[in-house]
């Protein structure tokens, strides 16, 4: 089982939506018989195996085992993730595109940075599962809390100088062999939930 899927096939996002079936699949983090799952979730075996049938022909459930059971043969199925992300690529229609404008202090164009960024990652772990290795990133996540707008101002001001200078110390265009990869930071006011 992935730790988190990208679902980036249109079809298999629209099925995943679904309620009861977004409820099998948070269920399903344990593997079960359609019957046992039927009996947690309070519907009708058969329902529950039309909606397993549908997950499982777009990737979403995987068969862990079968077993026979009398005349039966019992099917042990469970989540292919623990959770899964939907890619901008499943909208590729209308997700948001980062070069039609870029702009520092825009929040949409945030949000298109960080939608690439799904569809990319989540492109690279497809080839990587596929290949049976590992994607090398790195991910940064801290919070600071500016005294006064001056002061994220002067701060991103000296973030972009540093970051600047460090991209300018560590890029090599004549790099035999070498691989780009993409360097996103960005700062925002934090949500608080409570």
């Amino acid at each position: 089982m992935l730790d988190v899927a990208v679902i980036a096939d249109p079809a298999a996002a629209e099925v995943s939506l679904d309620p009861v079936r977004a409820r099998l699949l948070a269920e399903l983090a344990e593997p079960l018989s359609a019957t046992m799952l039927a009996a947690r979730v309070g519907l009708p075996r058969q329902k529950v195996n039309y909606h397993l049938r549908t997950l499982e022909k777009h990737g979403l459930v995987e068969l862990v085992e079968e077993r026979r059971k009398g005349n039966a043969t019992e099917r042990v199925l469970r989540a292919s993730a623990a959770s899964y992300l939907i890619s901008p690529a499943a909208l590729a229609a209308v997700a948001p595109d980062p070069r039609s404008a870029p702009d520092r202090l825009s929040a949409r164009w945030l949000l298109a940075l960080a939608a690439r960024t799904v569809r990319e990652v989540g492109d690279l772990l497809t080839g990587a599962a596929k290949a049976r290795k590992r994607v090398a990133t790195f991910a940064l996540d801290a919070t600071v809390r500016f005294g006064t707008a001056a002061d994220r101002a002067a701060f991103t001001e000296e973030l972009t100088g540093a970051v600047t200078a460090l991209v300018a110390r560590y890029h090599d265009e004549t790099a035999a062999g070498g691989r780009e990869h993409r360097l996103i930071l960005a700062v925002h006011p934090s949500v608080t939930t409570e």
